[in-house]
């Protein structure tokens, strides 16, 4: 079979391959995956091509060779290569992973890279996803096959954060789970099915999101119409409004949802959003889908630990708090992270001050995700070993040992409070020390980024830190914060100046309605307020009838304060009302020249002329001279460097002189300019008269007006204190709102927790008591009523003060405060009144911290026990006294003497073999006589003496005798006597072992 050529990047140009846009799909698999290739590209149609690339990833040993290639040709009629480095990826081709390596796309082609991670540990599906996702963005496809562990799911987060789709497959036709589990639990899958029913289902969905051109990012009307209806459906089911969002990742995210439903124009999408509420929640989650994960951008993260954290410990005391706000948290990874590297700047500067980290975000579901701290086994990609160890605790696998997951340790949980909050329309948290927003601003429109920074800057203490995404800066809000790191994002946010309380006093209160700024709000003078000297009232006369037209500006531009007419050279910008910038409103002519002249006295601090401007004003020209100065030192701590821009009208074109001068010859109009003159004294001196009354109606006025405006400012500034107590009332009461949700939370989980407790206790039947130190009773189960007499209203008060059942065991109190000195547990048993035997156990009440708060006792009902072992004991004695009886019956069968037993009476109750060979009655036949039948009558007196003998000796020396055998002969024995002795120590029984002599005949 002829191989086909690898597709490299000397065969096709690389500008050809980069444009041309068909979607690539990762499949990930690993145990079982075999047999799921198998059955999707089975799947596949025969006669014609998907219009995609594949690539597949398995879990493969790096010294076995992979059969995944041959396995797939059997199966499509596209081209299938094993990946060699650099290999660039075409449509209608499938590439495998060669064993041993892990795999990375880059511009349109596949890099083999040596893997890092050692076998078990390794994540080459997570790797390959979120690579993938990164090069190819919404032309990206992830399918999640059988295997075991989490790989992937990380991957497809990333996947569905840049609009791409997702499969896995269905639980029930898995030979193994855990991946396509683990993937399903991110709540990002669009499709779970049956391999061989991806495929159909995967070109479907490619036919209609891309098999047609893209929604205008700036829509049409009638687009722009069922938009607003989305927004409306999307604000009524879920509270929260993306009107204001990123007009083209809307767009994105609504053209996925499209294709995954086969839905064909944006209309028929708001008519089922209408029908099926659950899709509202779909495209919901869709839009608020980002890239999140422990320390994202290594570099920023480094940045943030050496340069701000250790800042932040600076000056704190041990009853300081440091607070930390995360808006956008999404699942949880960047809060945790910085709770991390909070507790090792703690710890290594050995600080024992509270941190509190607020992590806020609009979604519900991923708070849960984020406050649960469970993750993963795939973040180990991005957390070091060190860190793995110290702040999670592994949850193991069943794969070569593996993680399952990781759980974030409780003493960095403890530090994190997660709430909802819709950062842009609750009220922020305040007095922070650092704000953490990244990637939020991304998504959303100008308008409301312009909202946020001042909303930060308000938040933030002065000197505060704000962290923020890569591709996020403050905008036009330089006066507001300051660059620390360019590269790394974060800013330091400046002491509060009078245009940063106003734009931070914007963000909560609605926006000003006119240009102008109170005198109130410049820089006051130091002296009384509101009083007004005569030098000052003649100042400011002559500024306003002599001084030109000018403004006071900031070195952006941004207006301050304004004098005398200048309508003349600015005029209000277009658009929504918002900060006054005299660059923006300066009329034609004159705003390339002011942006210069500006610029040049922020540089050198001088004074800056430019005469002779031409601006254009109501349709003609008029010249305009042009000067810039220093309006306050530079060095004036607190308050921002404010210029003066000074306009006034410059000299006008020369004319002619056409005025004539006439003479006057004749002496009669020189006595009527005589008359005139006199007429114009007398009219002087009235109207100097009058001018003085009015000017002292002027000065009683003014002193009116004085006394009011200083009232006025008092008003005023009461108002505005008014204004920033509610503003912060309203973000501790917002604080409050979010530690109390959190509160709740664990409350509600504690109250699961103690019911499982009492439960489990109550199921066990051990009688358990807590005390404290001083012996109080804390709390008890029900079973310990039966032991020590308690009641549920003794809580509290202390255990020696209670009656115990206990028989013959008094030193309980005793017993615990030894314990609790000597913190080594006490074991013993004790026995109830009513005969019950426990195991009594004391041991030292520990807390989560290894603090000893008391002790617990608990009592293991062991009187079954006792009755077995009493049972077992006796059962041990029979079996030993059998043991010996069998052990003396083989001696006794085995004997040639013979050995009988007869009782008090004399019947016999034992005959060996060897009495029935000696006298020859079978044991049968023995047993029914009495030993009197076989003791000849002359010696029955004397056998009687011998028994008397016996019962104080308990056992007689050898003596010889006679005895009768069956056939009537006497037999001549030595014979032993030995008396058998009961517990009470009486004799019941005697045994006796005899041994023949001779025979003798017997007498008549």
């Amino acid at each position: 079979m002829k191989k086909d050529k690898p597709a490299g990047g000397d065969g096709v140009s690389a500008a050809n391959s980069a444009s041309a846009e068909f979607p690539v799909v990762g499949i990930g698999a690993s145990a079982g995956g075999l047999a799921a290739f198998e059955a999707f590209f089975a799947g596949m149609p025969a006669d014609t091509d998907p219009g995609m690339a594949f690539v597949l990833v398995q879990h493969l040993a790096p010294d076995h060779k992979s059969i995944l290639t041959d396995l797939i040709r059997r199966y499509t009629r596209m081209r299938v290569y094993e990946v060699e480095d650099g290999m660039r990826v075409q449509i209608n081709c499938a590439y495998i992973i060669p064993p041993g390596h892990d795999m990375a796309f880059l511009n349109g082609c596949l890099q083999l890279l040596e893997p890092s991670a050692p076998r078990g540990q390794r994540l080459p599906i997570d790797f390959f996803f979120r690579s993938l996702a990164q090069d190819q963005r919404e032309r990206s496809i992830a399918i999640v096959l059988s295997g075991t562990g989490s790989d992937g799911s990380l991957g497809v987060r990333a996947v569905k954060a840049e609009a791409g789709m997702v499969m896995a497959q269905s639980l029930a036709s898995c030979e193994y789970d855990g991946m396509p589990r683990n993937a399903i639990a991110t709540g990002m899958v669009d499709f779970e099915l049956p391999p061989a029913k991806m495929a159909a289902e995967l070109i479907a969905y490619a036919s209609k999101a891309f098999g047609k051109p893209p929604l205008d990012a700036m829509p049409t009307a009638a687009t722009a119409n069922s938009l607003k209806k989305i927004f409306i459906l999307l604000r009524d089911q879920t509270g929260h409004d993306f009107s204001q969002y990123k007009p083209n990742t809307i767009m994105r995210r609504i053209e996925r949802r499209m294709a995954v439903h086969r839905i064909d124009t944006i209309a028929s999408y708001v008519q089922y959003l209408q029908r099926k509420g659950s899709e509202v929640t779909a495209l919901f989650r869709d839009l608020l889908i980002g890239v999140t994960n422990f320390f994202r951008d290594a570099e920023a993260f480094a940045a943030l630990e050496e340069t701000v954290i250790p800042l932040l410990f600076e000056g704190k005391g041990a009853s300081s708090t440091l607070r930390i706000w995360v808006p956008g948290c999404s699942t949880g990874e960047e809060a945790y992270s910085i709770a991390i590297l909070l507790a090792e700047c703690a710890a290594k500067l050995k600080l024992g001050i509270t941190m509190q980290v607020f992590a806020t975000d609009i979604d519900g579901e991923a708070i849960a995700a984020a406050r649960a701290g469970s993750y993963p086994a795939s973040i180990a990609s991005d957390v070091s070993e060190e860190r793995l160890a110290r702040f999670f605790t592994a949850e193991p696998g069943k794969e070569d040992g593996a993680p399952l997951s990781y759980r974030i340790n409780k003493n960095i949980r403890d530090l994190l409070i997660f709430s909802e909050q819709n950062v842009i329309r609750d009220p922020p948290f305040s007095k922070l020390d650092l704000i953490s927003c990244r990637n939020l601003m991304i998504y959303l429109g100008v308008e409301l980024q312009k909202k946020l920074i001042p909303l930060f800057h308000y938040a933030l203490n002065p000197g505060g830190m704000l962290f923020l995404g890569s591709s996020e800066t403050v905008g036009e809000y330089a006066d507001l914060f300051s660059m620390t790191d360019r590269k790394a994002k974060l800013y330091k946010s400046k002491a509060d100046s009078l245009r940063a309380r106003r734009v931070s006093l914007g963000g909560l209160l609605s926006p000003v309605a006119h240009p102008e700024i109170s005198a109130r709000q410049a820089p006051e003078k130091k002296g009384e307020p509101g009083k007004v000297s005569l030098r000052e009232l003649a100042e400011q006369t002559l500024l306003k009838k002599i001084a030109p037209s000018s403004a006071l500006v900031n070195s952006q531009g941004d207006i301050f304060y304004l004098h005398g007419r200048t309508g003349m050279y600015l005029e209000p910008a277009l658009g929504e009302v918002g900060s006054y910038n005299i660059l923006k409103m300066a009329r034609e002519g004159l705003k390339r020249e002011l942006a210069t002249a500006l610029h040049k006295a922020v540089q050198t601090k001088e004074t800056v002329c430019c005469p002779g401007l031409r601006v254009k004003t109501n349709g003609h020209f008029t010249p305009v001279d042009l000067s810039i100065c220093l309006a306050l030192p530079v060095n004036d701590a607190g308050s921002p460097t404010l210029y003066l821009v000074i306009l006034q009208e410059g000299r006008s074109f020369d004319a002619p002189d056409s005025s004539d001068h006439a003479s006057l010859a004749d002496e009669d109009e020189a006595n009527l300019v005589s008359s005139l003159k006199a007429q114009l004294k007398a009219n002087e001196e009235y109207l100097q008269s009058a001018n003085e009354e009015l000017e002292t109606s002027n000065e009683e006025l003014k002193s009116s007006n004085e006394e009011m405006q200083s009232v006025n400012e008092e008003l005023q500034s009461t108002n505005e204190e008014l204004e920033t107590s509610k503003e912060e009332l309203q973000s501790v009461n917002e604080e409050l709102a979010t530690v109390n949700a959190e509160l709740s939370i664990k409350v509600v989980d504690l109250s699961q927790v103690n019911n499982d407790m009492n439960n489990l206790l109550s199921g066990t039947g051990i009688a358990t008591v807590f005390v404290d130190f001083q012996l109080r009773i804390l709390r008890f189960t029900s079973s310990a009523s039966a032991i020590i007499n308690l009641v549920k209203s003794d809580e509290g008060r202390p255990i020696s003060h209670f009656v115990n059942n206990l028989s013959g065991y008094g030193s309980l109190v005793a017993d615990i405060q030894s314990v609790l000195t000597s913190l080594i547990p006490r074991e013993i048993q004790v026995q109830t009144d009513k005969g019950s035997w426990y195991t009594m156990r004391i041991l030292p009440y520990r807390t989560i911290d290894n603090v000893i708060e008391g002790a617990v006792l608990t009592f293991v009902d062991i009187t079954e026990q006792k009755k077995l072992d009493a049972v077992l004991q006796t059962t041990e004695r029979i079996l030993r006294e059998t043991n010996e009886l069998s052990r003396l019956a083989i001696v006794v069968r085995d004997a040639r003497d013979a050995i009988t037993v007869q009782d008090m009476e004399g019947n016999i109750i034992s005959w060996n073999p060897g009495a029935a060979r000696i006298y020859g009655w079978k044991e049968e036949e023995a047993l029914r006589m009495n030993v009197r039948n076989r003791i000849p009558k002359n010696l029955q007196e004397d056998a009687l003496k011998k028994i008397d003998q016996l019962s104080r000796a308990e056992i007689l020396e050898p003596h010889r005798t006679q005895r009768m055998a069956k056939d009537g002969t006497v037999i001549e024995v030595s014979i032993i006597s030995t008396a058998l002795i009961n517990e009470e120590g009486r004799m019941y029984a005697i045994a006796t072992t005899e041994r023949k002599r001779n025979i003798k005949p017997v007498r008549e």
